[in-house]
């Protein structure tokens, strides 16, 4: 089964961490992909650009509307997602809890893709 494991955060906490811990963040995040890769598990992903270069689109009355910006109601942003192959949702959550942006404040929703949509 497939699930997705959006990471969000938000940017202004992260912006403010300090170099060397975004660095040695990112240096877990990129070895526990890496061993991902190698195990099978991993799918795909990608790590996001800023909210500011985001654009959401909305219907009012029929028309679609363009407004700059994520505009979630929330105070975390998607910063990147992962789609990975596991046996269940508890592996899949062994996964997530091993994303290393939780330590500093991150968050981690976990969701099963609807294999009768999957491409």
């Amino acid at each position: 089964m497939q699930y997705m494991l959006m990471c969000c955060i938000d940017e202004a906490l992260w912006n403010g961490l300090p170099d060397a811990e975004r660095d040695a963040v990112m240096t877990d995040y990129h070895a526990l992909i890496q061993e991902m890769v190698t195990s099978g598990h991993y799918r795909g992903g990608a790590r996001l650009q800023s909210v500011e270069s985001a654009t959401t689109l909305r219907e009012q009355n029929g028309k679609t509307v363009m407004l700059d910006g994520p505009f979630a109601e929330s105070r975390e942003q998607l910063g990147g997602f992962h789609v990975v192959e596991c046996r269940d949702l508890d592996e899949a959550l062994a996964l997530a809890r091993r994303i290393p942006p939780l330590r500093v404040g991150g968050s981690v929703e976990v969701r099963p893709v609807d294999p009768a949509y999957r491409l």
